[in-house]
């Protein structure tokens, strides 16, 4: 009888193998320092090296010091905080993200950083435990975070911190951007009532604390606006006679002063004459 089974359970197995999908591939990081995650399908997409250097940004410097010291002990493996960059738009909370960890992954070359979009934060945890498992450290920067859809993207954001009965990857540096301090989206649902729409709060509000290093980036004044206009000019060969006022104009049109405004101005001027710029 077994004889008789033994080539049907043979060929079923055979069949079960072909429908099952295949396993994937590990994810390489050899390509590239900079990677785009897509949990759709877990791949890892190689990104171009991040050109604006860390000296380029001009107006925070307190806020590079500490943010660079933070992430250069995480890069040596020893205790460093998981970061929160807060503040006004336009102030370099990504960019400088980005350039400062260009400037320590030159030393490091088992420094990666992986970019997740902020609508994919229920991806986190999962994408927490594939690079638990990796010998390189991962800083994985979430730009503009907010929890517009409500308090399911909190908890997994938590989870992934938290990291459940095995604790969170050492070997893994969260970082977020975001204009608010405590990632609270602008409006909450009143439909759900009270009670669901406080509990839904509390646990957006509570995720900030996960976060041990805030760095606040406050509106840029005027002098701190022209100084950078001015260091961007002279790192890129630019000049015109009337580069205050027409800097102050472009700030006017805009509404705002910012290190983006300064940059925006910048290219502006570079086009003007002819000359190319990093970004």
């Amino acid at each position: 009888m077994q004889s008789d089974t033994a080539p049907l359970l043979a060929r079923i197995a055979e069949a079960l193998e072909r429908l099952a999908p295949p396993l994937p591939a590990p994810p390489a990081f050899d390509a590239a320092r900079l990677f785009r995650h897509d949990p759709a399908t877990g791949a890892f997409h190689p990104a171009p090296d991040y050109p604006l250097s860390l000296e380029s940004l001009v107006g925070v410097d307190r806020q590079k010091a500490r943010f660079v010291e933070n992430l250069d002990r995480f890069a040596r493996g020893v205790p460093s905080n998981h970061a929160l960059l807060w503040g006004v738009r336009g102030t370099g909370k990504s960019s400088l993200a980005k350039a400062a960890f260009m400037a320590v992954a030159a030393e490091r070359t088992d420094l990666k950083l992986v970019e997740v979009d902020r609508d994919q934060v229920t991806a986190l945890p999962a994408l927490f435990d594939v690079l638990r498992a990796r010998a390189e450290h991962f800083v994985v920067l979430c730009d503009d975070l907010s929890f517009e859809e409500g308090a399911a993207a909190a908890k997994a954001l938590k989870s992934a911190l938290e990291g459940g009965v095995s604790g969170p990857p050492a070997n893994v540096m969260f970082v977020a951007t975001s204009n608010r301090r405590h990632l609270m989206p602008r409006g909450h649902q009143e439909d759900r009532g009270m009670l669901a729409a406080n509990e839904d709060a509390e646990e957006e509000v509570s995720v900030s604390d996960r976060f041990g290093l805030w760095i606040g980036f406050p509106p840029m004044d005027q002098p701190t606006y022209l100084a950078a206009v001015a260091a961007y000019a002279e790192r890129f060969g630019l000049s015109t006679p009337d580069m205050e006022r027409r800097a102050l104009q472009w700030a006017q049109l805009r509404g705002s002063r910012s290190g983006r405004v300064a940059w925006q101005f910048i290219r502006d001027l570079a086009g003007e004459q002819g000359k190319a710029l990093p970004l």
